[in-house]
Order: C-alpha cells, then structure tokens, then sequence
C-alpha cells in the first residue's frame, strides 16, 4: 500500500470516529440534575398535575355526552 493512501485511510477513520462520538453524544446525553431551590420543583408540579388533569380527562370521558340513548350492543349467544 502507498504511503498516500494509509494516510487518507487513517483520515477517514479519525473523522468516522469524531462523527459517531458526537452523534453518540447529541443522542444520550446525562440529565441535569436539579439545583437545589432553584424553583424546579414548582415546574414539576405544575406538570404533574396537568398530566393528572389530561389523564383524568381521558378516562372519565366527557360528563355531558349521552351515552344512554344510542345502539346499544345485544349478547352473542
């Protein structure tokens, strides 16, 4: 092999590395850890309750649709 062509392979392989490690990195990065009385706690709250809300919303359906008056399903047997 050329001396030329070991060194562009070398190259392509420092930059192959370089690119996955970023894209490694972009991809799993550590969660921030919360500083201590810097109001974080407010914000969790805040979205505890709104998915509480939005879950609730969900499951219970909505209270002024009728439901009783419509086809009903008849047994299989």
């Amino acid at each position: 092999m050329s001396p030329r062509l070991i060194l562009i392979l070398a190259l392509v392989a420092v930059v192959s590395a370089g690119g996955a490690s970023v894209i490694t990195w972009i991809v799993v990065q550590p969660q921030e850890t919360p500083i201590s009385g810097s109001g974080t706690a407010a914000m969790n709250s805040s979205s505890d309750e709104e998915k509480r809300r939005h879950r609730d919303e969900f499951f219970s359906g909505n209270s002024e649709r009728d439901i009783r008056s419509g086809q009903e399903m008849k047994p299989r047997w």
